[in-house]
This record gives C-alpha cells, sequence and structure tokens, in this order.
C-alpha cells in the first residue's frame, strides 16, 4: 500500500472546553445520531491532533465548525487562529453563522476580522431524521432568509460547507444550483444513513442531482458515523460509487476527527482510503488527497 506523499484532512475539528461552550460536548447522558460521544467530551487540542497522525504526511488540514453555542461562533473562530499560530493547525477555518439572520453581512465580517484562515461558512442542513425533528433545520432549503444568505457569502468570497442527508439532496442540488458564483462542499458525501438497496439507489441518485447542478467538492468523510463496523471493503464500495459520480477532480477526503476516532484511529481511516485509491493514477491521487481541498480552501 503506497501512502501519498502528503495529504490535507479537509474536515476535521478541534475545541477547547474552557474556551468556548459547546453544548453538546458539556452534555452528559445523550447518544446522538453518530452514537456516543463521552469518550470525545474532553478537549481536543491542535497537539492532540498531531498526536494523532501517527507518521501520516498530513501538511494542511481545514477546521469545520463543531456545534459551539451560538453567543461562542465568533469565540470559536479566534480561539482557532490562535490555536493556528500556535500550533500550525487548522490551515483554513469553516466557520458558524446563521444565514436567516437580519445582520448577517456583519457577522460574517466579524468572523473575517478574527482570522485571516477564514475561508467559508456552515450551517447544518440535515444530520439524521430524528435530531432534524428537534432542530428544525432542514427546513432551511425552504426558508428565503436562508438562500438570500448565500449569495452574500460568494459576494464576499465564502465558500459554502453542506451537511445534510440524502433525502434532501435533490432539493439542495436546485436550491445551490441557483447560486452558481457560490462554491459548496458537500460534508461527508450525503451522509448515507440507510444502506438498503433503495437507500443506496436513492443516495446516489441525490448525488448525481447534486454533481450535475452545482460546482465544488464532495468531501469523502464521516463514514464512522453512520456505519460503525464499517470495514476497507464497505468503504470501498462507498468511495467508489461518490467518485464515479463526482470524478477524481472533485473530490477531497477528511478524518472527521476526532468524532470519527470513536470508532477508528486516525491512520486506520486515512489508511481505508488510501487502499481504495491504489488503481488511480498518482495524479488523481494527489488530487483527492490534496490539491482539491487546497485549491478550494486556498490554503
Amino acid at each position: 500500500m503506497t501512502t501519498p506523499a502528503r495529504i490535507v484532512d479537509a474536515h476535521h475539528h478541534l475545541w477547547d472546553l474552557s474556551a468556548v461552550e459547546y453544548p453538546w460536548l458539556n452534555e452528559t447522558g445523550v447518544v446522538r445520531f453518530f452514537g456516543d460521544p463521552t469518550s470525545i467530551q474532553k478537549n481536543y487540542l491542535g497537539q492532540d491532533f498531531q498526536s494523532d497522525f501517527d507518521g501520516l504526511p498530513i501538511k494542511k488540514s481545514v477546521h469545520i465548525q463543531v456545534g459551539a453555542a451560538l453567543t461562542d461562533s465568533l469565540k470559536e473562530t479566534q480561539w482557532l487562529d490562535a490555536e493556528a499560530d500556535r500550533t500550525g493547525y487548522p490551515s483554513a477555518i469553516v466557520a458558524f453563522a446563521d444565514l436567516t439572520e437580519t445582520d448577517l453581512e456583519a457577522t460574517l465580517d466579524a468572523h473575517q476580522a478574527s482570522s485571516s484562515r477564514l475561508r467559508g461558512i456552515r450551517q447544518i442542513v440535515s444530520r439524521s431524521a430524528a435530531e432534524d425533528a428537534k432542530t428544525g433545520t432542514a427546513a432551511l432549503l425552504e426558508n428565503d432568509a436562508f438562500r438570500q444568505g448565500l449569495p452574500l457569502l460568494a459576494s464576499h468570497d465564502y465558500s459554502f460547507d453542506l451537511q445534510l442527508t440524502p433525502a434532501h439532496l435533490e432539493h439542495a442540488a436546485r436550491v445551490f444550483g441557483d447560486v452558481p458564483d457560490l462554491q459548496v462542499a458537500l460534508c461527508h458525501a450525503g451522509s448515507l444513513q440507510d444502506f438498503s438497496a433503495d437507500g443506496i439507489a436513492a443516495w446516489e441518485k441525490g448525488l448525481q442531482a447534486f454533481a450535475n447542478q452545482t460546482s465544488g467538492i464532495c468531501k469523502v468523510s464521516g463514514h464512522g458515523m453512520f456505519k460503525h463496523d464499517w470495514t476497507d471493503d464497505s468503504v470501498q464500495d462507498w468511495v467508489r460509487r461518490v467518485v464515479d459520480i463526482f470524478s477524481p477532480s472533485r473530490i477531497a477526503f477528511g478524518s472527521n476527527f476526532p468524532v470519527d476516532g470513536l470508532y477508528a484511529s486516525y491512520r486506520r481511516v486515512w489508511e481505508a482510503f488510501i487502499a481504495v485509491t491504489e488503481g488511480f493514477s498518482p495524479q488523481e491521487r494527489d488530487q483527492m488527497f490534496a490539491t482539491n481541498a487546497e485549491r478550494f480552501y486556498r490554503i
């Protein structure tokens, strides 16, 4: 198995529970859509991230907002910028902003003023049917204010990280297809959760619609959240289906650590990606492991 010369982790998280308020990390005894978070409800700093590399050539990384309290979302960006100065990671920051708020532009300006590493925004649309029923976030795609906020991101040269479940892919394809200037990163390859034949078929149909109607990249990450007992074979099937739809020029790999650390080591996650791409050309592998993320996040 040949390890790429360099890897850009296109999707990971860091947190300091004493610096930023994260409600879900401070909430005990609650099982989330990805499982029981108890073992990761502790600080995960830049040096912890680096310790997990285990010899892998991780050259750059992209931090994705991770559920800070609404009042602390700007504080998260500020802390991450200081952490990057201290440890070298992350290279880019995707922050949280509520696109439906009335003073969105001021919020975007405040994030930008907090870090030169800011590259985009993530506002989660859908996690799982059960959690969406509680949060109501899946209705964002119908929200006029949300849709009006998307062009504003593009005008600020920000990208949008889109996390949603397969049931919303085709709708999202239409919504984001109407904003061609906005670069979109589809998180976790659309979060496949129903592994039945019908579930996979619906997911693939949604992915194809999204690939056809939008530009940007598809981030292959987070498979452990939805299939805790994943194997190299299951990851290979999943990755191959995604690459067939988006092509190597639009794929970026991410660890989703430390969340995916609930089910596998950091090295184990990357070894699965390395194994499944053995048959691709060196140029295609470099695209998926590094250059696509570098281009998209400008790092």
